[in-house]
């Protein structure tokens, strides 16, 4: 039995169907070095996806291996359940003095979705704790894409085969997608309208991720947050995607002029190295559940693994490293020779729908009309020739480490071409 198979005999992969896991080339990684991933046979992957969009500076970084090597020597985890722990303190102290959030405090899980229902259920009992009824529902975008919990699903545009779940999610008020034009004039008016019954508005800033990276320019996102200034609405940026660097600022939030009430990290936030995440509080958040011991006012909420301390000490030193080895220059002239080539190589191929990118973003949508796997089918040619990427519906997404070289950039282009070109049975 080879590893495929013996993968497949024990393992249940997400989003992924099994009956056919074999047929689409999957990889089994055995260990990595910089930004390639090597397979249990010795062949060598860039790993273009950045290990589903969380690796940042590659992969077996010294720096981030030292800080974890000298933690597990001091304690692997301790609750935050009524104690600290002393990395945690410094990592949260170290992120307060760079995330756009007025007097933040953070609320650690384990994966983005975890990060997004806290703030959910942070902005419901915020509410509650004013004692100001009403205030139950929450306006989303068309196309979001909030993770895969119930209530993130509920904040959730649909889509990616979970309409199976429609009968748990609970209704939301749902502003255009941001492929619609005027989607955040839409969705200011929409908060101004409802101001009485809305909780919170969750967006994506800058780029919707996971619907293929549709964008608004920035400057169209100050209107958001004047609206929910001017109403008293929550505002929740979910950043899980596009914080710590990877559209050009540390976060994308900057970019539009917000200072969410709310914010949620995640994947980035240890340089893929271990699962971690955040949900971000203002000050103003914040004090409303502070009370007598034991009250009404507390928040009942936690997890096992929450604030565990190898992730904070992996993540205040990559934040160190984002910072000491100029990552952000990096990410936008990435950016922009990745923008040049794709439009240079790519827009030939009648199949080539779209190519889409913000940072180091980057989603090419083709036509699948005749073929519904024309997408996954390139993406395997791709594994092929040694660079691994990824499908969504029609778009192969281009999601290298924040790192990336000049010439991988090129490599990653090249390959792609090569790939459309054989599955397509013909070069532009």
């Amino acid at each position: 039995m080879n590893w495929i198979e013996r993968d497949a005999a024990v393992v249940w992969h997400g989003f992924t169907q099994m009956h056919c896991y074999g047929d689409n080339t999957p990889i089994v990684v055995e260990r990595a070095e910089g930004r390639e991933l090597i397979d249990v046979d010795g062949r060598r992957y860039l790993d273009a996806v950045s290990s589903l969009w969380v690796t940042t500076l590659g992969h077996r970084v010294p720096e981030l291996d030292q800080a974890l090597r000298e933690q597990i020597d001091r304690v692997a985890h301790s609750t935050l359940l009524g104690n600290g722990n002393r990395i945690v303190v410094e990592f949260a102290e170290a992120l307060a003095r760079v995330v756009p959030v007025d007097q933040p405090h953070f609320l650690f899980a384990s994966d983005g979705a975890s990060a997004v229902e806290q703030a959910l259920k942070i902005a419901f009992q915020y509410w509650t704790n004013r004692g100001i009824a009403g205030h139950s529902t929450y306006l989303a975008f068309g196309d979001a894409y909030h993770g895969d919990t119930v209530g993130s699903l509920s904040v959730g545009g649909g889509g990616f085969g979970t309409d199976v779940f429609d009968p748990l999610r609970f209704p939301v008020l749902r502003a255009p997608s941001f492929s619609q034009p005027g989607a955040l004039r839409a969705a200011s008016e929409m908060v101004r309208e409802h101001r009485q019954r809305l909780a919170a508005v969750v967006v994506e800033p800058l780029v919707q991720g996971a619907a293929g990276m549709l964008s608004v320019p920035a400057g169209e996102f100050a209107q958001l947050g004047d609206a929910c200034r001017e109403t008293g609405v929550l505002l929740i940026c979910d950043e899980v995607a596009t914080g710590f660097g990877r559209t050009g600022t540390l976060f994308a939030s900057e970019q539009c002029a917000l200072r969410p009430d709310l914010l949620c990290l995640g994947k980035g936030i240890t340089g893929g190295y271990l699962p971690m995440s955040a949900t971000v509080a203002a000050q103003k958040v914040y004090d409303a559940f502070l009370g007598p011991d034991l009250s009404t006012r507390t928040l009942y909420h936690g997890h096992s693994y929450g604030g565990n301390a190898l992730a904070a000490a992996v993540g205040l030193q990559h934040l160190q490293l984002l910072q000491s080895m100029n990552v952000l220059d990096n990410v936008r002239a990435r950016s922009a020779q990745l923008g040049a080539a794709l439009e240079k190589e790519l827009r030939g191929f009648p199949v080539v729908k779209d190519i889409r990118l913000v940072g180091l973003m980057g989603a090419v949508e083709l036509d699948t009309s005749a073929d519904a796997t024309f997408a996954r089918k390139t993406c395997a040619a791709m594994v092929k020739r040694g660079v691994l990427s990824r499908s969504m519906g029609p778009v192969v997404t281009i999601v290298p480490p924040l790192t990336v070289t000049a010439a991988e950039i090129d490599r990653i282009v090249s390959t792609l071409a090569a790939a459309l070109a054989d599955v397509a049975g013909s070069a532009p």
